[in-house]
């Protein structure tokens, strides 16, 4: 299947955000400047699995793009022989951009099975969201949109992660909407609560952006979000939806469990590495940048 990432629209858009894009026969390289150097980082996210052809290729793109190192990070799941593949032909274990492993939602079943297999708690929250009134719908237009902005940074500042800038988010949504990307919000009491976008590609729904308010979080809105974007895949004739992501412990990744999802494994972040010098600092640099952010954020949201 052909991830989002990997898509002409995404393309185009990251060409516009200033990236160089690079096609090789089964996928699409990202490179991303260095600032104040001539070097670059590619990357190709959530591409097909890759073969000893592609990896020659990119390695030949990558040094006329002057990159330090392409980083791989495959839509496939995890497999012995693909991994040993890997090794073989040079790449490394590196930092991962998206988790190593996600939720999966069969969309083939029907309603009532899935429904089903929820937990009694987030059946329960559904209907406490039908019950108040909330209601949700596809909503692509410009006032829906500077809605979820707003609620974007309103998230992003209470929970304390680090949101793309407002202009990266209407650039993506420029290029994106009405083809890959779906706007859906929940509005309660005339006020929109919550609004997610959604992508969807060759047969699957995805799950990257969730932004709600802190306010009316009693009417448990969010549940009945799921709910109808799941019903939204299965109006689309997708069969399966990605929830894009999964981390133990974590307030979303409990949300998601009440769904019922399987859980699963992909093969994970490899680095094709290019210049050995430059990757060993670049290493380095990246490890001092990530405990400095860190540190900032502790300082900034202590905890006591």
């Amino acid at each position: 299947m052909t991830h989002p990432l990997q898509t002409k629209e995404w393309g185009e858009f990251r060409k516009d955000w200033g990236n160089n894009i690079s096609h090789y026969e089964n996928g699409l390289i990202i490179f991303s400047k260095i600032p104040h150097t001539r070097l670059t980082i590619g990357t190709v996210i959530k591409g097909s699995d890759p073969t000893k052809k592609d990896i020659e290729e990119i390695s030949k793109i990558a040094k006329v793009n002057n990159a330090i190192f392409v980083k791989l990070e495959p839509n496939v799941l995890h497999r012995e022989d693909l991994e040993k593949k890997l090794i073989s032909w040079g790449l490394v274990k590196g930092k991962t951009l998206f988790t190593p492993t996600s939720f999966w939602i069969d969309l083939t079943l029907s309603e009532e099975e899935l429904l089903k297999s929820f937990s009694s708690k987030t059946r329960y929250n559904i209907r406490l969201a039908q019950k108040h009134g909330v209601v949700i719908k596809e909503d692509n237009s410009d006032k829906a949109f500077e809605k979820y902005l707003e609620l974007t940074f309103e998230t992003a500042k209470r929970q304390g992660f680090y949101a793309h800038t407002q202009k990266y988010h209407k650039l993506m949504w420029e290029h994106l909407k009405e083809k890959i990307a779906h706007l859906i919000t929940a509005t309660y009491k005339g006020e929109i609560i919550s609004a997610w976008i959604l992508f969807s590609n060759d047969g699957f729904l995805y799950y990257p952006y969730g932004a709600s308010t802190d306010k009316y979080k009693e009417v448990m809105a969010n549940n009945l979000m799921m709910w109808e974007a799941i019903k939204l895949g299965k109006k689309l004739g997708l069969t399966t939806f990605d929830l894009w992501g999964r981390e133990e412990g974590k307030g979303f990744t409990k949300f998601k469990e009440g769904y019922n999802p399987k859980i699963v494994g992909f093969i994970g972040s490899w680095d094709l590495v290019i210049n050995k010098q430059l990757y060993a600092i670049y290493k380095n640099l990246e490890e001092i940048r990530w405990f400095v952010l860190r540190f900032k954020k502790k300082i900034i949201n202590p905890k006591f």
